[in-house]
């Protein structure tokens, strides 16, 4: 049976070529998170590599900044090349990114060292990592605009959620080859010279993506598009600065994108760090939990835009949002449970209590690690965050030194300010002796007991974070991509997605920490997810239409 030159077969099935724009769309997008992952998965060892003027705690948290800058630039790859993929077509620009992204990551490979370029290195690193998240910001657009301008009715949902498969298949890949060179050459050599070998290896798996790209055909609505002469001429100022279509796009971050990224960075890291840090399970059994999760999830990406295709994206979409949101706390508590329970029960019979004056009580963030908290309440608030000792907090008149109960013995702070470094450090060095000692006695764990852990329950409860993430995520392409007409599609859809994403998901982490290190309730920064999951919800719901009937070629 005769075929278009889109794929489509005359009775609407699928045909060779549609499988192939399939295929060359998520391969392309697998590689350029295969190549975003390495960074994030390789920052504590780049961070000695191109940062070595700074401390060893300062080199880690810019090498974490240089990574953030990759999230922070997505919005505005989104704006530069949704415009060009307005303008000049869907297969030439999402083309020109991958070049980008896959050249970069080479780059970062073979880049000299702060010991050989000074600090042109870690400017050239934070270049590169500028350029691959301004690739990546237009690369998503580009891939589902594609497929889904490719797709017959009622399959958009479907063809859609492979895309969305890429991200975790690109953590993996990359998990695989960082774990492969580590064993094949031992951690001394890979933490000298073999960590770039992961970033070498992209330019294969980037240069058979861009085989497979060019040999497919431009979408054939934007084709029609641009042979009627529709198409837009300034794609950004019809996008943005027209109400109508600026309405959709606040529409589309905050009642789809916004709850879909919290989950999803939720669900698939986050999680991770609660494990880590909160739970003090070993690093390698915490990756290894998240896998399992992640392999049982996988499946169901496709499943859900699958169903987005039958019932509506947006009852799947605010479906698993509302459903995150209401058991996100109690699916966390349950990983306390089963993951390390001697900090429940600890937290049970003897729970810790920091008395302080709220006024003398900073908001400890410090992003460049330089600055000195020296408030008894800040110290005392310190040493029980690093330790991820969960506590409460009582108020005390304005003066009083700040005291932390643990069960019924009770511990002084001291007041910091204006003590001579030594001073400072002994005093800290001794309070912190006297916690560490009364919390061991309380039955606070320093890590998890692996024989107390509860394996199978844990891959239980993280899989169910996961099914949520490929509720939200799955149908999101379909929905956005139908959200908005064809002559500024590539344009209006990329940013809200970024935004989403790059800003709401991407800094999950990051103030979920703050949040917690804030309350010192080591739940407490779930309500960010959790606050913004509902937001969408009811905007979702109220306010953004139903797209699945939709025909593209408007």
């Amino acid at each position: 049976m005769a075929t278009t030159a889109s794929g489509l077969r005359a009775d609407g099935t699928i045909g060779t070529s549609h499988r192939r724009v399939i295929l060359a769309s998520s391969l392309g997008t697998v590689f350029e998170w295969y190549d975003f992952y390495l960074y994030g998965s390789l920052a504590a060892i780049i961070g000695k590599q191109f940062f070595t003027g700074l401390n060893e705690t300062s080199q880690f948290i810019f090498a974490l900044l240089a990574f953030a800058a990759g999230f922070a630039v997505r919005p505005f790859g989104a704006i530069v090349f949704g415009r060009v993929g307005d303008l000049i077509g869907r297969k030439y620009t999402f083309l020109i990114t991958i070049i980008i992204m896959g050249t970069s990551t080479f780059l970062v490979g073979v880049l000299p060292g702060y010991s050989t370029m000074g600090v042109l290195a870690p400017v050239l690193l934070i270049a590169l990592r500028l350029l691959q998240g301004l690739a990546l910001g237009g690369e998503y657009g580009g891939a589902a605009t594609y497929v889904a301008e490719h797709a017959p009715p009622g399959k958009r949902g479907l063809y859609t959620s492979f895309i969305q498969i890429t991200a975790t298949f690109g953590l993996f890949l990359s998990l695989l080859v960082i774990l492969g060179t580590r064993l094949g050459l031992g951690t001394e050599s890979f933490e000298a010279w073999g960590w770039r070998i992961p970033f070498l290896l992209s330019s294969i798996l980037v240069g058979v993506s861009v085989y497979i790209r060019m040999q497919l055909h431009e979408s054939p609505v934007f084709q029609q598009m641009k042979a009627e002469g529709k198409q837009s001429k300034a794609p950004l100022t019809e996008a943005f600065g027209q109400w109508k279509n600026l309405r959709l796009v606040i529409l589309a971050l905050l009642g789809a994108t916004a709850g879909q990224a919290v989950v999803w960075y939720t669900g698939q890291f986050y999680s991770l760090y609660f494990l880590t840090q909160s739970l003090k399970i070993d690093g390698t059994t915490a990756n290894l939990l998240i896998a399992a999760a992640l392999l049982i999830g996988t499946p169901f990406f496709v499943f859900f835009g699958w169903l987005s295709d039958k019932v509506g994206r947006k009852p799947v979409v605010l479906a698993g949002c509302l459903l995150a949101a209401l058991t996100m706390f109690p699916i966390f508590k349950g990983l306390t449970h089963f993951g390390n329970p001697a900090i429940e029960t600890a937290a049970a019979t003897a729970p810790v209590v920091v008395t302080a004056d709220p006024n003398a009580c900073s908001f400890q963030f410090d992003p460049v690690g330089k600055k000195t908290f020296t408030s008894s309440c800040d110290v005392a608030k310190s040493v029980l965050a690093k330790k991820g000792i969960p506590y409460t907090n009582a108020a005390a008149p304005a003066g009083t030194l700040a005291t932390v109960k643990i069960g019924d013995e009770v511990i002084e702070s001291f007041e910091g300010a204006g003590l001579e470094k030594a001073d400072f450090t002994a005093k800290s060095k001794d309070f912190t002796g006297k916690v560490t000692a009364q919390v061991k006695t309380a039955g606070y764990p320093e890590k998890a007991d692996p024989s107390q852990s509860n394996y199978p329950m844990l891959i239980v409860l993280l899989a169910i974070l996961v099914l949520y993430v490929t509720m939200v995520y799955g149908p999101i392409a379909a929905w956005l991509v139908e959200m908005f007409p064809t002559r500024i599609r590539y344009t209006s859809m990329s940013l809200p997605y970024h935004i989403g994403n790059g800003w709401f998901g991407g800094f999950v982490p990051t103030i979920g920490f703050m949040l917690v290190a804030w309350k010192g309730d080591i739940y407490y920064g779930l309500w960010y997810p959790v606050g913004v999951a509902i937001m969408t919800v009811v905007i979702g719901l109220f306010f953004v239409r139903e797209t699945k009937d939709v025909p593209l070629d408007h």
